[in-house]
């Protein structure tokens, strides 16, 4: 099992989470996610900075790390704009970055005022705008058929110095439905998921064995105040419903629906290290290869040299 770190935009600023990650790196993590939120779920967060400025700058202060979004819808915001970020945070990086991609949530992409589909189109989407993306990285500039979306494109052209494969993770409990025309290489080469059910390893079997991701959501330490509250009742929402949602309004409203029982189960709450080890065991139990924390609530770098100790015993 790789062990991965969440620097979650909604809850802090870009200098924090760099500063973060090289903890992260310090006690031991492997690889390190940073989400690309265009807001934060509710107005007590009061955060989402640019995600792709916070990967360049773990990208100069780490070492050893991989580096990746986690993650980022590539065809409602748009694939010209995420396409030509990659090069460059590749180079920055020496070949650490990874691409997290999704199907998105109504609260990041509504802002463009197109519609908003549904899932099955969502996910025809993803396939394409994954799709151009490889073709620009195989400087390809021909545009590839599709039904879903549409885009013109230049290469994504690289210096001779970035030697590392490109990677490509998907995201989601909704992670089917993606598929590569041309069958001599899979549309991502990962899937990162929020749970650990045995559905999940049906489809990693099926994919030919390929990295399956997990997301555990553990708060170290209580914690008073409506940043953490807010944040652990988002946690709850379920389903397809934390999708939907356009506003950071209805994030706040839905979260109120949810109870302190649902937030235990969703959540890995306090030290016990028994506790962390049993959530772990069910995504190993699953077929997962990575498991990444997110620590919720503010006290991250307790949780971080909470894992130091526990990594050393």
């Amino acid at each position: 099992m790789r062990w991965g770190y969440t620097c979650s935009s909604e809850e802090f600023e870009a200098s924090e989470l760099a500063r973060h990650a090289v903890l992260a790196e310090d006690v031991g993590f492997e690889f390190v996610t940073v989400s690309d939120h265009f807001h934060p779920w509710t107005q007590s967060q009061g955060h989402s900075p640019f995600a792709w400025t916070t990967v360049g700058a773990i990208s100069a202060l780490t070492r050893r790390v991989s580096i990746g979004t986690g993650v980022t819808c590539p065809m409602i915001r748009g694939t010209r704009r995420s396409s030509p970020r990659h090069p460059p945070l590749l180079e920055v990086s020496n070949g650490r970055f990874f691409l997290g991609v999704g199907t998105g949530e109504a609260l990041n992409e509504h802002i463009t005022g197109e519609r908003w589909p549904p899932i099955d189109v969502r996910r025809s989407m993803l396939a394409e705008a994954v799709e151009i993306i490889w073709r620009l990285w195989d400087r390809r500039d021909r545009r590839p058929p599709g039904r879903a979306l549409r885009a013109r494109e230049r290469p994504a052209l690289l210096g001779p110095q970035v030697a590392s494969p490109y990677r490509v993770r998907r995201i989601g409990h909704e992670g089917r439905g993606a598929r590569r025309r041309d069958r001599r290489r899979p549309v991502v080469d990962g899937t990162r998921s929020r749970d650990g059910r045995g559905l999940l390893r049906r489809r990693r079997d099926r994919r030919g064995g390929r990295p399956a991701d997990g997301l555990l959501r553990h708060r170290h330490r209580p914690s008073r105040g409506n940043r953490t509250r807010d944040l652990a009742q988002r946690a709850g929402i379920p389903g397809q419903l934390s999708q939907d949602l356009p506003t950071w309004t209805h994030f706040e409203q839905a979260a109120q629906l949810v109870t302190p029982e649902h937030i235990r189960s969703t959540i890995v709450c306090g030290a016990d290290v028994d506790a962390v080890r049993n959530a772990v065991q069910t995504y190993a139990d699953a077929g997962f290869t990575s498991l990444h924390f997110h620590q919720v609530g503010p006290d991250q770098r307790g949780f971080l040299e909470w894992w130091r100790g526990r990594r050393a015993r």
